[in-house]
């Protein structure tokens, strides 16, 4: 369960992980109709501590992500956003915020 927004979410921040900055960040990856593949949720918002909130909620984000599962990953770190349907259909947002 999941699209390509909270795939896209969850890879970044476990890229992140593996690969530490020395700045605070927050990235975020939405579908601007609210949606992201089958389910209710538009994507993701992770930082640095979202692959270990994953961790903590009994989820591995590597093995989620190997198997297409962003959904119940961004949840368990409390990084799902759902926002319901906005009415447009734009494009896909992605936004990196540097602290």
């Amino acid at each position: 369960m999941g699209g390509r927004n909270q795939e896209l979410a969850l890879r970044l921040a476990l890229l992140a992980e593996a690969q530490p900055v020395n700045f605070g960040w927050a990235f975020a990856a939405v579908g601007s109709d609210g949606r992201d593949g089958p389910g209710e949720a538009a994507g993701g918002l992770v930082g640095a501590g979202t692959p270990a909130a994953i961790r903590a909620g009994g989820i591995d984000p590597a093995a989620a992500l190997a198997r297409n599962d962003s959904t119940p990953a961004l949840a368990a770190g409390d990084a799902l956003v759902v926002a319901g349907a906005t009415g447009t259909n734009v494009a896909d947002l992605a936004v990196l915020v540097r602290g």
